[in-house]
């Protein structure tokens, strides 16, 4: 089955979250093409749920079906559509997103309405500003669930493959979970619950394994990977607050999404001393964001730089310690910008684990931005402190 995933605004980071999820580095790469940077295109030897997938999947907008390929004609493309789609419905809404240059969507719309009328059917398109509905629009207009999404993206400039979207970024959902929470410190910062999603699925991590954040904060890492099913889970943070939030927000999660969350561990110790309450080797994937340094006023940045060197070589040597072989680090290292240019950590805090390169191969050079160690860089425009998002792996001592 061909599946498209439509990306979110760091497609870099959806790719990467991809990758490990379908274990793409493992599948032929003639399985999977990126046409533009917008959209992802994977043929898996097996059908997929969608709707269960997408509700963790931080970095994905939507997920369908690509059911034909077409020339870049809209009688072409019609004629696929009409022979793909088996409509029933006595009143039929649908629309388009289009991803082709120099395509004008309105004939092929029309012409769609006209097969349906003429076949008794009362059709509506729904349009948009843009070329590309947005999941707000696909979802409060039902086009998955009483109507249709077709999607066309452009591929080698001549082909077009047609697709119909069967699930949207449950966007609702994750605007509740980051503004809803009862227990927040917008002062220390708050990682969002789709950046959180990522990062777990990064680490691989399997249902029956142990997770642990030792930055837990408000508990978002702790909460979304509870919400994903994971059954044993730790977190600690040196703040006595970050506690409470957390056990705050772990009974606020389980009243709402009416989850029974017994299997968790909370320790407010730092993170630099692991090894004296957490069991050697018995932990399977650490997920953390340590704290980024100071968000607000004037600061000496290199001081701040090696003041956070210091404390995550320390937390490093400590994950080393704690980790199973071949244990997996997903974490985030802060990076400053500055007027001279940005300013990152050194990578050799890392210590005795590798970092781990986050895409296919063969998508190295497709105009995706990495950092000069081939890590993924997550922020925005206007803000001053931007994340560094690291996968580490331990190296096995006795190789």
């Amino acid at each position: 089955m061909k599946y498209f995933f439509i990306l979110g605004t760091n497609p870099e980071l959806s790719i990467a979250e991809l990758t490990a999820v379908f274990d793409l580095k493992n599948v032929a790469a003639t399985n999977f093409i990126l046409p533009n940077k917008h959209v992802f295109i994977v043929e898996l030897d097996k059908n997929i749920n969608c709707n269960q997938i997408i509700s963790r999947l931080g970095g994905i907008i939507k997920i369908g079906e690509i059911f034909a390929e077409s020339k870049k004609h809209s009688a072409d493309i019609f004629a696929k559509i009409k022979e793909n789609s088996a409509i029933q419905e006595k009143k039929f809404m649908f629309g388009f997103s289009s991803y082709l240059n120099n395509f004008y969507i309105k004939p092929l719309a029309m012409e769609l309405k006209k097969a349906l009328k003429e076949e008794g059917i009362a059709s509506r398109w729904v349009t948009s500003r843009e070329p590309v509905l947005s999941s707000v629009v696909v979802e409060q207009n039902d086009l998955i669930t009483e109507g249709a999404e077709f999607v066309l993206i452009e591929h080698a400039g001549k082909v077009v493959q047609i697709g119909r979207t069967l699930a949207v970024q449950p966007f609702k959902d994750l605007s509740f979970r980051d503004f809803g929470r009862p227990a927040r410190d917008d002062h220390s910062g708050m990682l969002p619950p789709k950046l959180a999603q990522i990062m777990i699925s990064l680490s691989k991590v399997k249902p029956e394994q142990t997770l642990l954040d030792p930055f837990c904060g408000s508990g978002t890492v702790i909460t979304e990977a509870a919400l994903m099913g994971l059954g044993s889970l730790i977190g600690s943070d040196i703040s006595p607050k970050a506690i409470e939030d957390t056990k705050t927000n772990i009974e606020w999660i389980k009243d709402n999404y009416q989850l029974s969350i017994t299997n968790y561990e909370l320790y407010n110790k730092s993170a630099s001393e692991l090894s004296r309450f957490i069991k050697t080797n018995s932990v399977d994937v650490i997920v953390t964001e340590p704290y980024l340094g100071p968000q607000r006023g004037q600061h000496d940045i290199r001081a701040v730089v090696k003041e956070l060197e210091e404390l995550y070589a320390k937390s490093i040597s400590e994950f080393n310690k704690v980790l199973t072989d071949h244990g997996r680090v997903v974490m985030i290292w802060p990076v400053f910008r500055t007027k001279e240019g940005n300013i990152f950590l050194s990578k050799n805090i890392a210590g005795n684990f590798k970092i781990i390169f986050p895409l296919p191969e063969n998508l190295h050079n497709k105009n995706l931005r990495l950092s000069n160690r081939q890590t993924i860089i997550y922020g925005r425009p206007e803000q001053r402190v931007w994340r560094e998002i690291v996968i580490l792996e331990k190296i096995d001592n006795f190789q």
